[in-house]
């Protein structure tokens, strides 16, 4: 049987940023049109693009600057989608007690009126003359590989687990209440960029990857619930009685959330932690 040639880290990367080039711009008729989960997925977009151009380094480094501008832009509009989803699911698991179809009815109202306020952040992105330069900048990237000594996929995978260990450690360290919870918040980032190494090496990195991804959705279920709490103190500080007392249920359940997120993560760790296995 014939050796097959293991494709250089230079050929993954050019083929994961003319893929995920391709992605963007097809996606901006659905962002524009707020079709459902088209925010979510140009910004799921940005961010593998931006994990493409890492390894290059200064050479390609505004291109990422600004594929992070674009992707802040979507972020405000799809994190209050999404705190709004969480919460919402939440409250119509509450006992009767706690009056949960009304809590959900003004936990919908505070999603939407928040969405609302966020979305025309992204309509200007798309408008602003950076948007069509960037599309222009990455289109010619697509067809004209940048030429860079790069070491192996599986090396560049192994640098983010490295990361993501490190920071790990920070959090193991880090004084209990914000500064534990910005740490682990720093160690989901690095696990999502180990998480776009292993996808960029295809089916050789399916298990890595999968690895990476349990410990970035672990890990974002204890950011949620961070974000979640702050929601809600700010909720029940305007609330009467009765409906600030099942906001306050709601910050005991994500609270909770928190800590089971916490009390999993060495068990996660320990397997997202295995050497990538691909070179």
């Amino acid at each position: 049987m014939p050796h097959r040639a293991v494709p250089t880290a230079g050929t993954l990367l050019h083929a994961r940023i003319a893929e995920q080039t391709a992605v963007l711009a097809g996606l901006e008729p659905d962002v524009r049109a707020d079709a459902p989960d088209a925010v979510h997925r140009m910004r799921v977009a940005c961010r593998r693009l931006r994990a493409a151009l890492r390894p290059y380094g200064p050479p390609l480094a505004g291109l990422g600057r600004e594929l992070r501008w674009l992707g802040a832009a979507l972020g405000q509009a799809r994190d209050s989608e999404v705190l709004g989803e969480l919460l919402i699911a939440q409250a119509r698991e509450l006992p009767p007690d706690c009056e949960p179809q009304a809590l959900a009815a003004a936990l919908a109202d505070w999603s939407r009126d928040r969405y609302v306020r966020a979305w025309p952040a992204v309509t200007a992105a798309l408008d602003s003359p950076r948007y069509p330069a960037l599309l222009g900048a990455l289109r010619e990237l697509a067809d004209s590989p940048p030429e860079a000594d790069l070491p192996g996929i599986g090396e560049l995978a192994r640098r983010e687990q490295r990361r993501t260990a490190s920071r790990l450690r920070k959090a193991r360290r880090a004084a209990p209440g914000e500064e534990s919870d910005r740490a682990l918040h720093e160690a989901r980032k690095a696990a999502k960029w180990a998480r776009y190494a292993g996808e960029t090496a295809g089916a050789p990195g399916e298990r890595f990857t999968a690895r990476m991804k349990a410990l970035q959705e672990l890990l974002g279920a204890h950011q949620d619930s961070v974000v979640a709490r702050e929601a809600l103190r700010e909720l029940a500080g305007g609330a009467d009685g009765q409906r600030a007392f099942g906001y306050g249920v709601l910050y005991g359940g994500q609270l909770a959330v928190a800590e089971r997120a916490r009390e999993r993560l060495p068990e996660v760790w320990r397997k997202a932690r295995k050497p990538p296995g691909f070179s």
